[in-house]
């Protein structure tokens, strides 16, 4: 079955900077469009980035672009989030996830629907 464990999360000072990861068994890893949400207790999940299956396709949200990148090393079945210049609006959890379509980029990339499989999460919480 599709597992995707992230790891990396933690506490940070403002400015600082985080990478987190996600590890995926249970699916063919390099033919799926992976991304990153956050959530904060309380609010709607929100789309971060996204990576297309072979990593040349990226897509960020605004809050996102220029601060944070999304890379993925197939070899590994690993994807990756940089996140530089934090801030404490970035507090929150922030999870990956497997598009529901093989071999496929863009569309509605930002809608929790197109991802039919979630990681637990992983807590990034920055101070002021």
């Amino acid at each position: 079955q599709v597992q995707l464990v992230e790891s990396g999360g933690g506490l940070v000072q403002a400015g600082g900077s985080l990478r987190l990861t996600c590890t995926a068994s249970g699916f063919t890893f390099n033919r799926y469009a992976m991304a990153w949400f956050r959530q904060v207790p309380g609010k709607e999940r929100e789309f971060v980035a996204t990576s297309s299956a072979s990593g040349t396709i990226t897509y960020y949200a605004d809050s996102s672009k220029g601060r944070f990148t999304i890379s993925r090393e197939n070899a590994k079945n690993a994807v990756y989030l940089q996140m530089n210049s934090l801030k404490p609006e970035d507090t929150a959890i922030y999870a990956c996830a497997k598009d529901r379509r093989p071999l496929q980029s863009g569309g509605a990339y930002y809608d929790e629907r197109t991802y039919d499989s979630w990681g637990q999460g992983t807590q990034v919480t920055v101070s002021s």
